[in-house]
């Protein structure tokens, strides 16, 4: 974890306003805590219960997100007993790494998440810092990313428009892991993270029609996305929608969230956002990307309780 050296010396430079506005902000950033959504989502068999753990946005890094602090997270993880858990990407900071940073192993951090256990297993996308961190990667518009290599080497799954189906208790579901919708860059501006103005910001390994046709059965799926920008194409044949990406506006005041790295704004900057008969549910992730800070949106393990499931909490 952070020692109160560093928190203090980033709280002096944070450049967030006051001394004790940055102290909060940068404190808050470090206060994870388990947010519960309880609900039957659309087209979900009768009788099905699944408990979920989502974790998005960790953005591995010293001293910030340490293998210690991804290994705290584990166990609250664990301790809430879901059935499966799911990864929606951004697992490391990408490209470029500010001044009080410095890079983590993938060994190390992959081997820390290989310990998450769920009796439906693991499961995980990749998300645009995942692309970018790889200037290779960039140049050659191709995977794999050493992101979704170290997940691979100790035993998680990365889909990239791939499905899987599940069963729980005699009840079919599908869990579908759409790819990255910003894997390369349209130019070289190498900063993190520049919010789009256009979808052709970005180009993405995403297909999401692909990934809809290796659903073979009426069973209902729930869809992993890192960004939450794909959701107005997303068919109704799909239950439940699952984002990260956005880190909740990563700074929240009374509610609004200046900047959102999306095309929509603030429409999925985070929470459960329902539109058309179709669910959407945005995680205000983990880590932070550029400044390591958050106020007014801090961490969080989201569980999911779907068609009545419940459980104790961490």
């Amino acid at each position: 974890m952070i020692s109160r050296r560093d928190l203090l010396k980033f709280a002096g430079a944070g450049g967030v306003g006051s001394t004790a506005l940055s102290g909060y902000a940068v404190a808050e950033a470090f206060r994870e805590h388990v947010t519960t959504y309880e609900l039957t989502p659309p087209n979900w068999t009768p009788g099905l219960q699944v408990r979920l753990a989502v974790l998005a946005d960790l953005h591995v890094c010293e001293p910030w997100m340490s293998v210690d602090r991804v290994e705290h997270i584990v166990a609250q993880t664990n301790a809430l007993g879901a059935d499966a858990v799911l990864m929606l990407g951004d697992f490391v900071v990408g490209s470029t790494l500010g001044s009080y940073s410095k890079r983590v192993s993938h060994k190390a951090w992959a081997e820390a998440l290989a310990k998450l256990k769920a009796p439906l297993g693991v499961h995980a996308v990749l998300g645009n810092h995942d692309w970018w961190e790889s200037h290779e990667v960039q140049r050659l518009r191709s995977g794999p990313t050493p992101a979704g290599s170290a997940l691979r080497d100790v035993g998680i799954p990365v889909y990239e428009n791939t499905a899987v189906r599940l069963e729980k208790d005699g009840h079919a579901f599908w869990i579908a892991g759409l790819g990255d919708q910003w894997a390369f860059r349209t130019n070289d501006d190498d900063r993190d993270e520049v919010v789009p103005d256009s979808h052709t910001a970005y180009i993405g390994v995403d297909d999401l029609p692909a990934t809809m046709r290796q659903i073979t059965d009426d069973a209902p799926v729930i869809l992993m996305v890192h960004e939450p920008d794909i959701f107005p194409h997303v068919s109704k044949r799909v239950s439940l929608t699952l984002a990260g990406h956005t880190h909740g506006g990563q700074v929240r005041v009374f509610g609004y969230a200046p900047v959102v790295p999306s095309i929509y704004g603030s429409r999925y900057a985070y929470g459960h956002k329902i539109e058309d008969g179709r669910h959407l549910i945005v995680s205000g992730g983990l880590g932070c990307s550029s400044l390591p800070v958050r106020l007014g949106s801090p961490p969080e393990i989201v569980a999911l309780n779907l068609g009545g499931a419940h459980g104790s909490e961490a």
